[in-house]
This record gives C-alpha cells, sequence and structure tokens, in this order.
C-alpha cells in the first residue's frame, strides 16, 4: 500500500525478483542462440533474433497465465504473483523486439508501407487453413501494450480495480491470438511434430491448471441454501472457521470473506480494492485482514484500511446462535462499521 505513486517502489524482494528474471532469459537467449548457430551455421542474425524473441516471449506468457492458479492452489506461489506485472512488462518488450525485426526483416524491402504489407501480403481472409498469421499477431501485440501501458498503479486506481481487471483479463485474448498466430505461422512450416506438441502441452497446461483451481476454489467455497430468517442466512458452524482465518461464501451472488478473530466473527467483500484479490485466503496479521495478492489490509469490524490509508470494501451483518453462523448477504456501502458476533467462550464452570 501506498499514498503517492511512483514508477517503481524498489524494496530486496522486487530486486531479487526482477534479477532472477532477467537471468533466466538472459540464460535463455544465449542458450537458444548458440544453439541455432550450431544447428543452423547459415542462419542469420536478424532470423537468431526472431526465433529468439518469439519463443521466449510466448513461454514467459505462459508462465505468466499459470501463475493465479498455481497461487490458488498453493500459497507458496505468491511471491511469483507479487510482481507479476513486472514479468509481463518484460514480456511485451521481448515481444515488441520480435515485432520490430519480424517487420524488418519482411515488410521493408518493398515500396509497400510496412504496416500496409503486413495486413495485404497475404489475402486468404476467408480461408482458416490459410488465414493470414501475422495479423493476429499484430493484434495480441496491441493488447499486450495496452496491458504493460496500464500496468502501474495509477491507472488502476483512476480506471477503478473493476475497469482495470476487466481490461487486464484480455490478455487470454492475446494468449488466443499468439496460439493461432503460432498455428498457423509456424506450425504449417514446420514437419517435425515437436513443436506442435510443445504448444499443446503448453496450452493443456495453462487450460488445466485453471479449470483444476476453478473447481478446488468451489469445493472450498460455501454455497449455503438454508432458507434466510430476517434477512440472515445460515453459512456453516463457527468450529469451520480456523482463527485469525476465514471462510468464502456466495450467498444469493454476493462474495463474501467471514473472518474469525479474537473470539469475534466479522463479515466483508472477498474482493480487495487494489487487484480484486481473495480476501478469504488471506489471514488477519495485526488485527488487520491483510490480502495474500499484495498485502493490502482492512479493519474486519468495518473494512475501512487503517489511517492513514483509504481503501474501503463493503461490509456483511453477522451473527452467531450457538455454535451456527448467520450472515446477512445484503452488503453495507464500503467502509460501514459493523458489530462483529461475538463468539460464546466455554469455561469450566460451563462444562460442569
Amino acid at each position: 500500500m501506498a499514498l503517492h505513486y511512483s514508477p517503481v517502489l524498489w524494496n530486496r524482494q522486487k530486486r531479487l525478483y526482477d534479477l532472477t528474471m532477467a537471468g533466466l532469459m538472459a540464460l535463455y537467449l544465449i542458450i537458444f542462440c548458440t544453439l541455432q548457430t550450431s544447428l543452423f551455421p547459415p542462419i542469420t542474425t536478424e532470423t537468431i533474433v526472431i526465433r529468439a524473441t518469439s519463443t521466449l516471449a510466448f513461454l514467459m506468457l505462459h508462465v505468466i497465465l499459470v501463475i493465479g492458479p498455481l497461487c490458488r492452489l498453493d500459497n507458496r506461489f505468491l511471491p511469483l504473483l507479487y510482481n507479476r506485472r513486472h514479468l509481463g512488462v518484460s514480456m511485451f518488450i521481448v515481444a515488441a523486439v520480435h515485432s520490430v525485426f519480424s517487420v524488418l526483416q519482411f515488410h521493408t524491402r518493398g515500396d509497400v508501407d510496412p504496416l500496409v504489407s503486413l495486413f495485404t501480403s497475404e489475402r486468404q481472409y476467408g480461408s482458416f487453413g490459410q488465414f493470414p498469421f501475422q495479423p493476429l499477431g499484430f493484434f495480441a501485440l496491441l493488447i499486450l501494450f495496452v496491458m504493460a501501458a496500464t500496468s502501474h498503479d495509477f491507472w488502476l486506481k483512476n480506471l477503478s480495480p473493476r475497469v482495470w481487471k476487466t481490461l487486464h483479463m484480455s490478455v487470454y485474448l492475446a494468449y488466443a491470438l499468439i496460439v493461432m498466430h503460432v498455428a498457423l505461422g509456424i506450425l504449417q512450416q514446420e514437419t517435425s511434430p515437436v513443436y506442435a506438441g510443445l504448444m499443446g502441452v503448453g496450452v493443456l497446461t495453462v487450460s488445466g491448471l485453471h479449470v483444476m483451481a476453478a473447481f478446488i476454489g468451489n469445493r472450498r467455497e460455501l454455497h449455503p441454501n438454508a432458507p434466510a430468517t430476517d434477512g440472515f442466512v445460515a453459512v456453516c458452524d463457527v468450529n469451520d472457521i480456523a482463527d485469525n482465518r476465514a471462510k468464502t461464501l456466495m450467498v444469493n451472488g454476493q462474495n463474501i470473506a467471514l473472518f474469525k478473530y479474537d473470539g469475534k466473527l466479522s463479515a466483508v467483500s472477498n474482493l480487495c480494492r487494489h487487484q480484486n484479490g481473495p480476501l478469504g485466503e488471506g489471514k488477519i496479521i495485526d488485527g488487520c485482514i491483510t490480502c495474500p495478492w499484495h498485502g493490502y489490509q482492512y479493519l474486519p469490524e468495518n473494512g475501512q484500511s487503517p489511517p492513514p490509508f483509504t481503501e474501503k470494501i463493503e461490509t456483511y451483518a453477522v451473527r452467531c446462535v450457538g455454535t451456527t453462523v448467520w450472515v446477512n448477504p445484503q452488503p453495507y456501502p464500503p467502509g460501514t462499521p459493523q458489530t462483529p458476533a461475538l463468539l460464546k467462550v466455554t469455561t469450566i464452570n460451563d462444562e460442569n
């Protein structure tokens, strides 16, 4: 969380993340270029750059797309998510280098404008098998550019988290365009099934992890269907919630995180104001609900970030009858205080 915008707030974790990322990228390029030079001695420098940057960008995009579901499946992957935007911007830069060299090599040797040539050099737009693959890459790069250009929290704040998140979900459209770009391009020229097999493994990995994360996430969520009483719905037993943790609920379309802490229960929106991160997968730290994605914090009893921060989330009324927890799924405006439900403390006299 921050009060002022800065280009990058460099801390030890960011430096380590970026140094590791840059080192792995450099290592990949060195190995790839060395192999290309050894296996194909007549190859030109431009062709090596085009191949190296295309394969690296495609690999990085797969890594970016699997980080999210991996974090939902195992929170040990969360450090990768924390600085994922750095990885995304780096991937765009690599993809842009590939695009520039491709245009220079294939569309600057005639008397037609390079961008016009890119869209008109192949005209089989009515044929699926022979559909021009280069325009697909162009539009994918355009999407990645918009995402990279709006990656800073300035845009997140001014566009609103919902709009920003929707915009950045277009990465899946970019991925689909790139898969088609590869399938209609290089895979049409290669006779070896290895390349098609590698792309198939990548697509299956991305889709499989997303399906698995959605399935397991749905099983973890509670979907109470008990009838409402005075607007309240019975959702779970108090013993189903670990101390300083939450149960996530989907009640009447409301995504709710129900937290248990200090002998109390409070319910807030499960969506962090920063990037709609899953607050219910976080925990109470120093008395505050702490988002597992980027550490944004909220007070459980009112959904307000501790001063001097100003973020607020919706709150919900909670009550506890015996060991049964009841939640009213009607949200209160962000930052509205709610009296926590008190848990009955069993003493030795009570047991006797």
